[in-house]
């Protein structure tokens, strides 16, 4: 059968997507013909918005030539392009992986299709935590979800369809005409998944900006799910839900494992960098950290990663440095300590947020901090907390992104249960303004905080009178904005790697 795979996304917003590698493999090896519709080089899909520049021009990442990103641009419109690949084609299925925010994005690829349009599944997180919703909103354009992990239930359900077969007994199957509503299909073995096959995607897209250069940096997952609980995250309800279900999400993949993909992405598409993928890499235990790093040092690569503040240990820090380590992001996602315990679910202090940061800067490896604003119950005064939180870190790059209420978090039912969003609203992206509409905390208020975050963390408090004038969204605001952030990336940026320091910062 020819499946279509189709993975809707903005400009500069993710890079490759693990997923679809392993599901063009998968289906490949089950004797399927595979082809990938991308959205990623339609710059103008989204009125021009590019995620990576967006940063960038909000002092959050270093600015970057992004000639070779555009290589492989189309300025033609997406659903024509779409419309014309399926008819050329003639794919039997469209199988779209999609998060909530590139949802819209599908449905008016869908749009451009005629009535006699092959048959659409989704899967991926937006489709697990809210299945029905995803196939009502599509008024009938997506005639089935696949719900949790789609590596074992995908191919079954091609397969059923191949062989003229009833689909409802794939796992995870939903759909609403006729309804069904199947479990989720059991955790899918990491060990046992084949090396995924990126060869369906531009050359472009191989390419990742990262500390003002371009790398042809690949994505290795290496945990899959999380050990914490944050309540803006759907990690732990993917959690819960698997646990109810009477399996075990959390998964770490062997060092053997990763060795291969490694190998593998380096020989095959020139990988001169990875990006490893885990919502926490250090949740490794003493051992597993020892035989990756073990692992890695074979391959003397930079690589990047991602995870929090408390798991920083200087001695496993100097070994990640030693073995390639390029840059680390950390999440701090907001500076009050009762507020990120009570709302957020996250229990540690400031003072241990910035000593375990300042080792990094003892040891000369750059790093970002990550922080949202806009939370349900959030205040103006409240997400000064943050700012200040992060004046008293030096980190290399500092990211603002509004409050983004994903289906399946805690924080998305206490924003629909105080009346902030309605129930059927879509979350928008991370690098656009909240769609909450909150009383104490209007949407204005925290898209003009966000743009000037970088101003309040990296300028002297004597300029912060002019930059409260820079928050206002008005043709006076946008010039005041202009102005300052051009003065900031002058005197007050260095987009340098910070210096190593011998003491931690006093509070």
């Amino acid at each position: 059968m020819r499946i279509l795979l189709v993975y809707p996304n903005m400009a500069g917003m993710n890079m490759l997507p693990p997923a679809l590698g392993l599901f063009t493999s998968i289906l490949k090896s089950a004797g399927h013909e595979v082809a990938l519709f991308d959205t990623t080089n339609y710059p103008d899909l989204d009125n021009g918005f590019d995620s990576d520049k967006s940063k960038a021009e909000h002092l959050n990442a270093r600015p970057f030539d992004d000639s070779l990103l555009r290589q492989h641009d189309r300025h033609s419109p997406a659903p024509q392009d779409f419309a014309q690949k399926v008819a050329s084609w003639k794919p039997g299925l469209i199988a779209i992986s999609a998060t909530e925010d590139m949802y819209p994005i599908a449905l008016r690829l869908l749009c451009a299709l005629p009535k006699d349009r092959p048959r659409v599944v989704l899967g991926g997180v937006f489709a697990t935590f809210a299945p029905e919703l995803a196939l009502r909103l599509s008024q009938g354009l997506i005639d089935h979800v696949l719900i949790g992990e789609g590596e074992d239930s995908l191919p079954e359900f091609c397969r059923r369809l191949e062989k003229g077969q009833d689909p409802a007994g794939t796992p995870g199957l939903w759909s609403l005409n006729p309804k069904i509503s199947s479990p989720l299909p059991r955790p899918v073995n990491t060990e046992t998944l084949p090396l995924p096959d990126y060869g369906l995607f531009e050359e472009s897209r191989f390419l990742r900006p990262m500390q003002g250069k371009l790398w042809r940096m690949l994505p290795v997952e290496t945990i899959r799910g999380c050990p914490y609980t944050c309540a803006y995250c759907n990690s732990p309800a993917q959690t819960e839900a698997y646990r109810q279900a009477g399996h075990r999400f959390f998964r770490m993949r062997s060092a053997d494992k990763v060795r291969a993909e490694l190998r593998h992405l380096a020989g095959a598409y020139g990988a001169d960098s990875f990006y490893f993928w885990a919502d926490s890499f250090l949740a490794y235990n003493d051992r597993d950290f020892a035989a990756f790093c073990d692992m890695y040092s074979e391959f003397k690569l930079p690589f990047w990663i991602q995870t929090r503040p408390e798991t920083v240990i200087e001695e496993r820090f100097r070994r990640l440095k030693e073995i390639g380590l390029l840059r680390v992001s950390f999440g701090i996602e907001h500076g009050n300590e009762a507020f990120r315990e009570k709302h957020l679910a996250r229990r540690v202090s400031n003072r241990t947020i910035v000593e375990r940061l300042a080792i990094l800067n003892r040891l000369g490896i750059p790093f970002s901090t990550n922080n949202i604003l806009g939370f349900p119950h959030e205040t103006r005064q409240l997400a000064f907390d943050t700012i200040e939180l992060n004046r008293q870190v030096l980190a290399d790059g500092y990211n603002a992104y509004s409050y983004t209420p994903f289906h399946g978090t805690p924080l998305r039912a206490q924003a629909e249960a105080l009346g902030f969003i309605k129930p059927d609203s879509l979350a928008s992206c991370i690098t656009k303004p909240t769609i909450l509409d909150m009383p104490q905390f209007s949407r204005d208020a925290i898209e003009g905080l966000r743009r000037c975050f970088v101003l309040y963390v990296k300028m002297p408090k004597e300029r912060w009178s002019r930059i409260a004038q820079a928050e206002k969204l008005t043709p006076e605001g946008d010039r005041a904005w202009q102005e300052l952030r051009d003065e900031c990336r002058e005197k007050y940026m260095g987009f340098d790697l910070p210096p190593a320091i011998s003491e931690v910062p006093k509070k």
